[in-house]
């Protein structure tokens, strides 16, 4: 006896159930990410662009990307800086004379740079970078990394706040920003190649 044409057959309705459950879950994964990173990128991508309209178009443009691509992203958060950051950069190279030099006509020096484009657009991809590879660290080392170089805290305060020895965080960290660099240093030989 077969099913009528209007009722899926009970495998195919499992799997639909199954592709919507998945669905869901994801949905409130990414949204409980929007709801985390949102100003975190904003600040980013601004830090790149430096203009704070495109800066929220780009974080809007990376959160669609990873929701079509949400079922391949292993580490949605690095994902999303990492595409964040390449929109921003393929913006700057589009608008380079634009952006770059308003900016500094508006913002005065940028720092050591010595205000020349190029040199702007590469500490910018420095600075992408970094953040883009600080975002993949496990959350105790983002933690440890943003106690000490963002919020200024000494190793001791560092230790006691995470209940470690002196000695253990600075271990810690000696690892992680030696292990920050080398990643570094690697993605930026793959992209010159």
């Amino acid at each position: 006896m077969t099913a009528p044409p209007s009722i899926l057959p009970l495998n195919e309705v499992e799997s639909a159930a199954t592709k919507s459950a998945g669905a869901s879950s994801r949905r409130r994964m990414l949204e409980q990410l929007f709801r985390d990173e949102e100003s975190a990128l904003l600040r980013f991508a601004y830090g790149i662009v430096h203009r704070r309209e495109v800066a929220e178009e780009l974080v809007q443009d990376g959160f669609i990307q990873l929701f079509r691509h949400a079922a391949e992203v292993e580490n949605p958060r690095a994902w999303l800086y990492r595409a964040v950051r390449n929109l921003a950069l393929n913006y700057l190279r589009k608008h380079k004379r634009e952006s770059l030099w308003d900016d500094m006509e508006d913002e005065g020096p940028v720092g050591e740079s010595n205000g020349q484009p190029d040199e702007e657009v590469e500490r910018m991809e420095r600075v992408g970078l970094m953040r883009m590879c600080v975002a993949g660290l496990p959350e105790g080392e983002r933690t440890m990394l943003k106690m000490k170089f963002e919020d200024g805290c000494s190793y001791k305060e560092i230790a006691e706040r995470l209940q470690l020895s002196v000695g253990n965080v600075g271990y810690k960290l000696h690892h992680v920003i030696k292990r920050l660099a080398t990643e570094m240093n690697q993605i930026k030989e793959r992209g010159a190649k």
